[in-house]
């Protein structure tokens, strides 16, 4: 995936969940971080990082915040990519755990929840929860870095689809490259490493990429072991 023409910063403060202010310039400047995490490894002050311009008077700020550079390796904040990701690689047939599946829907209903994807094909049908990871501690990618009741419940809904007879899986896009592995991150939410374990003893798959990220592009690199012990 393309990214616009990216300006370089340095990160001073988060002044409330979905605004940043960042010096460009030598200037302070208001943008947009479009991601609820805490993400508090990433945003400390003094961090390079760039932003995408916008040229629309409806907006609030004239910025996203899109890449923060965390000990040498360029990290994706947007948590709005990650679908778009796993649609472009599903598409290029270069995701070898959804081989066979030709055809997606966005945003389909089940339940009290609405998941990211519906995938067809001569594989047959499997639902697909994606979610956004930035968080990687000693080379272990983990998700999530706050308390996530509404994810805990979407596992709910994709073992419920199991129990069906249908195929479901949930994939975490890790936003960066330096990832060797995931697992659940049980100190910010036992409750959702719990359900994770949960629904794939039950037989929801659990998977997990790694990102090449440059100022000029995002691409899903490849998967990485998935530890839930």
């Amino acid at each position: 995936m393309r990214l616009p023409p990216l300006i370089s910063g340095r990160f001073v403060r988060r002044d409330n969940r979905f605004r940043v202010t960042v010096e460009v310039g030598g200037e302070p400047v208001a943008a947009h971080l479009p991601n609820s995490g805490r993400l508090a490894e990433l945003l400390t002050p003094g961090r390079p990082c760039w932003l995408a311009g916008f040229d629309n008077p409806r907006r609030k700020t004239r910025f996203d915040l899109t890449l923060v550079e965390h000990a040498g390796v360029l990290v994706s904040v947007d948590a709005r990519l990650p679908n778009s990701l796993f649609a472009e690689a599903l598409m290029e047939d270069r995701l070898n755990s959804f081989r066979g599946f030709a055809h997606f829907e966005r945003e389909v209903r089940l339940g009290e929840s609405r998941l990211d994807f519906r995938l067809s094909g001569a594989a047959g049908v499997c639902l697909v929860e994606v979610k956004s990871v930035t968080l990687v501690e000693d080379g272990v990618a983990r998700f999530p870095d706050a308390p996530t009741v509404r994810g805990a419940r979407q596992l709910g809904e994709l073992a419920a689809a199991v129990g069906r007879g249908e195929r479901a899986a949930v994939v975490f896009v890790i936003q960066r490259a330096d990832a060797r592995c995931f697992a659940p991150h049980d100190r910010a939410d036992a409750d959702f490493g719990a359900a994770l374990r949960e629904v794939a003893s039950a037989g929801v798959g659990v998977y997990a990429c790694t990102c090449e990220v440059s100022l000029q592009a995002i691409t899903i690199a490849g998967q990485v072991p998935v530890d839930l012990t």
